[in-house]
Parts: structure tokens; C-alpha cells; sequence
């Protein structure tokens, strides 16, 4: 339940009341999922320190299924699995926006959250703020690449231990496909701790 409290209140960013170019891109929507193959899979990749209250998930994976029907209707589940654990989550509604990136942030927000001490709510709003009107588009060969420095230029910045820094970046591809890769990095963090990273890659 708590990890579906989080997933609900950054799963205010699927539904914008306006965005940028870059937010645009991000929140394209890409139902229905065409999931006649199986699965969508994305490989898990996480770094950072391990300090009390985080501990970095390595190496894993994230997938994309239909679930049981609720009351009826079609619903999606995500299941990750990692070497620490293996967990199911949703289920999400088919129309109900993209499940992968709204678990990508609020795994975002919730890390950035137990590696700071700051506030899961300032951090989600923020995050919300940088995705609906900040960003700028690149290209990267035959990729577009929607970039976001959400606390770059934040009041509170001095106090986030190194997450200022925080950069997300988002390949994307043909609009009603998913996304192919969501990344989260920092710089070094304060005290000589290393280095935040969380992506997700399309397989």
C-alpha cells in the first residue's frame, strides 16, 4: 500500500494541465500497450551509496503486463525483480498513463528522499514543476533526448547533499512507443559519496 500511496501521488504527472516541448515528448500518450508478445521489459540499473535507509538495487528488471481484470475492466501490472527482492505493482488502469515512467520517478523522488532527509512532497512537486515547463529537447545521432535539471536552480539547493545536480534524461523514439531509456544521475554526492544512477533500459 505504500508503495502505491507514492505511485499515486506522482501519477499526478501523467495528467498535465500544461508542459513544455520536453514535457510534451515525455507525456505523449502511448496506450494502449500492445503487449500480443508478451511483456514489455526494461533492463534495471541502479548505483549510488549505501547509507541507512537506501541501499542500491544493482541490477534487475522491470516489466509490463496485462493483469487480472478489476471489476471487470483491463488493467497493468509492473513486477520488479531484482537480487534483493521480487515485487508486483498496480494494478495500473490501461488508460491511465505510462506505468513504467510514473514508477521511474517516484523511484526517483523516494531515492533522492532517503539519500537527502528532505521532503518526498517538495521533491515530487518540484519534479512535477521541471517536467511540465522546464526540459529542452537534443538530438543525439538518430535519437531524441528530453532533458530535465529539476533542482539545478532551486532555493533550496545547497541543502540537497549533491542532488542538484540531479539530471533526467529520456530516449525517445516514435511517440506511441515506449520510452527506451529513463535515466537519473548526479554528480558526486557531499562527503565524498558517490555518485547517484538509476536507469531503465528497453529491451
Amino acid at each position: 500500500m505504500k508503495v502505491l500511496r507514492g505511485l499515486a501521488l506522482i501519477g499526478l504527472l501523467a495528467s498535465p494541465l500544461w508542459a513544455g516541448e520536453a514535457g510534451d515528448l515525455v507525456f505523449a500518450e502511448r496506450g494502449p500497450w500492445d503487449l500480443s508478445q508478451g511483456p514489455l521489459v526494461w533492463t534495471l540499473r541502479q548505483t549510488g551509496p549505501e547509507v541507512e535507509g537506501f541501499a542500491p538495487m544493482s541490477e534487475g528488471t522491470v516489466s509490463l503486463a496485462a493483469a487480472d481484470p478489476a471489476d471487470g475492466q483491463p488493467a497493468l501490472e509492473l513486477t520488479e525483480e531484482t537480487a534483493r527482492s521480487k515485487r508486483r505493482i498496480g494494478p495500473f488502469p490501461v488508460s491511465g498513463g505510462d506505468p513504467a515512467l510514473i514508477f521511474f520517478l517516484e523511484t526517483t523522488a523516494r531515492d533522492m528522499a532517503a539519500l537527502t532527509g528532505g521532503s518526498p512532497f517538495y521533491i515530487r512537486n518540484r519534479l512535477k514543476d521541471a517536467l511540465f515547463r522546464d526540459g529542452e529537447v537534443r538530438r543525439e545521432g538518430t535519437a531524441t533526448v528530453a532533458v530535465f535539471a529539476p533542482f539545478r536552480e532551486d532555493q533550496n539547493r545547497e541543502r540537497m547533499f549533491g542532488f542538484d545536480t540531479l539530471e533526467l534524461r529520456f530516449t525517445l523514439g516514435d511517440p506511441k512507443r515506449p520510452i527506451r531509456r529513463m535515466l537519473a544521475e548526479t554528480g558526486p554526492l557531499a562527503g565524498g559519496r558517490p555518485a547517484y544512477h538509476s536507469e531503465m533500459v528497453l529491451k
